[in-house]
């Protein structure tokens, strides 16, 4: 048997894109829309990785109130592989659930960690690229982490920095000793760090063995560690009873300040497969297809009722209303059932502004 006999992919759908309101709702969080191409966000994922890992062995982490949507949009994946999270405690948690739930089918489990909403454009490597993370990590000895090679100074992601290059790979990857994280630099540290060539996006795309990362949280994070030890003994059923108690008492923090900072054996395989993080409106019309004056028409409906007449570079999203621009440019025009929003397409990262002042002001139909 192969590393590959023994690796699982853990997906993470627990809700938010803010930045992508009011398409992206508490409801209707962005891993469930068709943001770009026909299928959703959450089922261009599990492709993906199904691609080289069968649908028995991918776990999905979500929040319970979008189960049974995930039940729906992916019948691939066994109903007990998807894990229900009874409160939201973010990354550590969810992933060394996931693990363990992984670990409690195969021991030596190894776990590739993916987010429900990114996208990646070149499969093939991505493939390349994930098997090589499996195999390292099934060495037991490393956690794992794929960076994203960057290709422009985003301020919206954390960096990596690398240090020693431990190991050549497959045909031409390396992989290298991590030496810091550096989270959201403004822009000319982000041209600084670019320029160094030692520096990469985290994508919270970690590959590990189920039994090394157990190890990293008793060593780094002991309480959450003693919470969570008995879960990978309890067959599925069991295991899904558990969840209440332990999430009720586990501490909500990253993977990143819980583990990834603290380990001494964080590796690091750079990936350079066409990643993004469909994070606002602007990306969402950079990576949709053009029509001969520049505008993305979205429309969730099979009629089309946009007219955009002496109009450029603009994203619509329309919702089966006709929505109409003359003269307009470069904006993000957004039409919903109970929301029509309109922004210049450069402030798409403003679009938090609309949410956060929703929240003050106890608006909550709209979130």
């Amino acid at each position: 048997m192969s590393h590959l006999d023994h690796t699982y992919a853990v997906i993470l759908a627990g809700g938010g894109g803010t930045r992508l309101w009011p398409k992206s709702r508490k409801k209707t969080p962005k891993q469930f829309l068709k943001l770009v191409g026909t299928e959703t966000m959450m089922q261009i994922a599990a492709n993906r990785i199904s691609a080289f890992i069968p649908w028995d062995r991918i776990i999905v982490v979500t929040n319970a109130l979008y189960k049974e949507e995930i039940i729906e949009q992916l019948p691939n994946v066994p109903t007990q592989n998807i894990i229900a999270e009874p409160a939201k405690r973010d990354t550590a948690l969810a992933m060394l659930t996931g693990a363990l739930f992984a670990k409690s089918l195969d021991p030596d489990a190894v776990v590739i960690n993916m987010a429900s909403d990114h996208i990646v454009t070149n499969k093939a490597e991505f493939v390349r690229v994930m098997k090589a993370a499996a195999m390292v990590a099934y060495r037991k000895k490393s956690l794992v982490t794929v960076g994203i090679s960057p290709n422009r100074p985003a301020t919206g992601f954390g960096y990596i920095k690398i240090g020693e290059d431990l190991e050549k790979l497959a045909k031409g990857l390396s992989l290298f000793k991590v030496d810091s994280f550096t989270e959201k630099p403004n822009e000319s540290t982000a041209r600084g760090f670019i320029a160094t060539g030692k520096y990469f996006w985290n994508a919270n795309m970690y590959v590990w063995a189920a039994e090394t990362l157990s190890e990293a949280f008793r060593e780094h994070m002991p309480d959450m560690y003693e919470q969570t030890k008995h879960l990978d003994k309890l067959d599925s059923g069991a295991f899904h009873q558990a969840l209440p108690d332990v999430y009720e008492k586990a501490e909500a923090i990253s993977v990143d300040y819980a583990i990834s900072e603290k380990a001494n054996n964080l590796v690091l395989i750079p990936g350079d497969f066409g990643w993004d993080d469909v994070g606002d409106w602007k990306v969402v019309y950079d990576l949709e297809t053009k029509d001969i004056s520049g505008n993305v028409i979205i429309s969730d409906h099979k009629e089309n009722h946009t007219l955009a007449i002496s109009s450029h570079n603009n994203l619509i999203h329309a919702d089966g209303r006709l929505v109409a621009l003359v003269g307009v440019d470069n904006m993000v025009v957004i039409d919903t059932e109970e929301i029509l929003m309109i922004i210049p397409k450069d402030r798409s990262q403003d679009v938090k502004k609309i949410v956060e002042r929703l929240k003050e002001e106890k608006k909550d139909e709209y979130l």
